[in-house]
C-alpha cells in the first residue's frame, strides 16, 4: 500500500481515501485545503470553482518562476521589464480573463478577475501586481465594453496578448481624486484632436505603448461631468514627453511617470464609446479598479501576519518566544478576522457586480476598508519585528511602504467617505 501511495498524487490519494464513509468529511476538507495550498485561493464554495483554482495555479507557476526570483533586483533598479512579464502572462491568456472571446479574452465573469487579483498578491512586492492590474482592470474595462471593433483590434487585443503595455491617464498635477477637475484638453482640428496638458502618477508611464486618457473634449460644455471623453492615445505620438520617472517611497519596481502633452495629434475616431461620457466611463472603471485593489491586498496581508507569527515564534525575549505573549496572539487574530471580513465584502460586491447591479457603494466600502486595514496590518506586524522591521531586509518593511499607497490611489480614503456620505443623502458639509 505504501509503495502504491508513492506513485499517485496527494490529491488523487485524498480523493480515493475520501470514499471511505466514516472519514469522508474530514478528508474532503483536507483535499480542499490541499487545493488552497496549491492555488493560494481560499476555499469559497459558491464563489470559487475548480476552474478558478486551475487558473490561479497556472498564474502561481509564472509568479514562482518568472517574477518572485527577480523582485529584489527590480526593486533596486526602480523598474521591472513590463513587456517581458506581460507577454508571459498574455501567452497564458491571463491578461484577458473577463474580456470578450472575439478579442482574445476568455469571456469569464468578474469573479475570475478577483481570483487573479488575489493570486497576484503572492508576488513579493506591490509594484508588479499594481502594473498588471492597470493592464487588466483599470485601463481596459471601458474599451472592452464601449469601444468599437477598430479600437479593440488596435489596442485591446495586443494588450490582452501582452504585446502592448497599457497605462491609465486620469490624475494630473492639479487634480488627483477630484477627477472632475482635470484640465487636459483635446481641441478639434479637422478629423483629429490636438491634446495639450499633462498627466501625473502614471503607472507604467515610461514603458507603456498606449494610454487610456481622460481629457476634456467638449470645451463648450460647462458641466464637468459631461465634457470629458476617454481616448486611446498611442504613447509614441509626437508631442508626448515623459518628463521624469517619479521616485516614490514604495512600490519601487513599478515605474511612475509625469507626462506632458504638447500639441499631440490623435484621431477623433480614437474616442472610446460616446464623446462626453468619459467621466461616467471612468467611474465605471473605478468600480473594477477598487474591487481589484481590495482583492489584491488580501494575500499580502495574510503573508505578513504569517511571517510575523513565524518570526515571533523563533524570536526570544525575556526567556520566551514573543508569540507566547497574549497581546501578540490577540492582535494577530484580530487582524486575521478583519481580513476575512474584507474578503467577504469583496466577494459580496463581486457577486452583485456579476449580476449587473451597481456596486458603487460596496466597491467604495471595500476600498475604504482595505486601505486603513492594510496600513494597520503592516504597522502592527512591523512593531513585533523590532529593529529588524526597521530595515529593508525583511518583507514587513516593504509591505509597510507599499501598502501606504492603497489609502491614496484610486480615490483617497476621504473621497471614499465623501462618496458614501453623498449616497446616504447626507447634507453637503462644504460651505464656501
Amino acid at each position: 500500500i505504501l509503495q502504491k501511495k508513492l506513485t499517485v498524487s496527494v490529491l488523487d490519494l485524498v480523493t480515493m481515501l475520501s470514499r471511505l464513509a466514516p472519514t469522508r468529511r474530514i478528508l474532503t476538507n483536507w483535499r480542499l485545503q490541499s487545493i488552497r495550498c496549491l492555488s493560494s485561493l481560499p476555499v469559497a464554495p459558491g464563489f470559487y470553482t475548480e476552474q478558478h483554482y486551475q487558473i490561479s495555479e497556472m498564474l502561481n507557476k509564472i509568479i514562482e518562476k518568472d517574477i518572485n526570483p527577480f523582485v529584489d533586483e527590480w526593486e533596486k533598479k526602480g523598474i521591472f521589464p513590463a513587456h517581458e512579464v506581460m507577454k508571459k502572462l498574455g501567452d497564458q491568456g491571463l491578461l484577458g480573463v473577463t474580456k470578450p472571446v472575439e478579442n482574445g479574452g476568455m469571456g469569464l465573469d468578474y469573479s475570475y478577475s478577483v481570483a487573479i487579483a488575489e493570486t497576484l498578491g503572492n508576488i513579493r512586492n506591490g509594484g508588479v501586481p499594481m502594473a498588471i492590474g492597470v493592464q487588466t482592470d483599470m485601463s481596459t474595462p471601458a474599451l472592452a465594453k464601449h469601444g468599437n471593433e477598430k479600437l479593440k483590434k488596435e489596442f485591446l487585443e495586443p494588450t490582452i496578448r501582452g504585446d502592448f503595455v497599457a497605462c491609465l491617464g486620469v490624475s494630473e498635477p492639479t487634480a488627483g481624486s477630484d477627477v472632475s477637475g482635470i484640465k487636459t484638453t483635446a481641441r478639434e482640428k479637422g478629423s483629429d484632436f490636438v491634446l495639450n496638458g499633462g498627466k501625473m502618477w502614471i503607472t507604467s508611464g515610461t514603458q507603456a505603448d498606449w494610454m487610456c486618457c481622460l481629457t476634456i473634449t467638449e470645451t463648450g460644455e460647462k458641466n464637468p461631468y459631461k465634457n470629458k471623453s476617454l481616448i486611446c492615445l498611442p504613447m509614441k505620438s509626437k508631442g508626448i514627453h515623459v518628463e521624469k520617472k517619479i521616485t516614490k517611497i514604495g512600490n519601487n519596481s513599478s515605474d511612475t511617470a509625469l507626462i506632458h502633452f504638447d500639441d499631440v495629434i490623435v484621431p477623433q475616431s480614437n474616442v472610446i464609446g460616446e464623446r462626453g461620457k468619459g467621466f461616467y466611463y471612468q467611474m465605471m472603471q473605478f468600480q473594477e479598479e477598487r474591487l481589484w485593489a481590495s482583492s489584491n491586498v488580501l494575500r499580502p496581508m495574510e503573508f505578513l501576519i504569517s511571517e510575523t507569527a513565524d518570526y515571533c515564534r523563533q524570536r526570544q525575549a525575556f526567556g520566551r518566544p514573543i508569540l507566547a505573549n497574549q497581546v501578540v496572539q490577540f492582535k494577530l487574530c484580530e487582524l486575521q478576522s478583519e481580513i476575512e471580513a474584507l474578503r467577504s465584502l469583496v466577494y459580496r460586491a463581486t457577486g452583485e457586480y456579476i449580476t449587473g447591479n451597481d456596486v458603487t457603494r460596496l466597491a467604495t466600502m471595500a476600498k475604504l476598508k482595505a486601505g486603513p486595514l492594510s496600513r494597520r496590518v503592516a504597522d502592527s506586524c512591523l512593531q513585533y519585528w523590532g529593529g529588524m522591521g526597521y530595515t529593508d531586509e525583511v518583507c514587513v518593511s516593504r509591505g509597510y511602504l507599499d501598502f501606504r499607497l492603497l489609502s491614496i490611489g484610486a480615490g483617497a480614503d476621504e473621497v471614499m467617505m465623501q462618496i458614501l456620505s453623498k449616497m446616504n443623502g447626507w447634507p453637503d458639509t462644504y460651505h464656501p
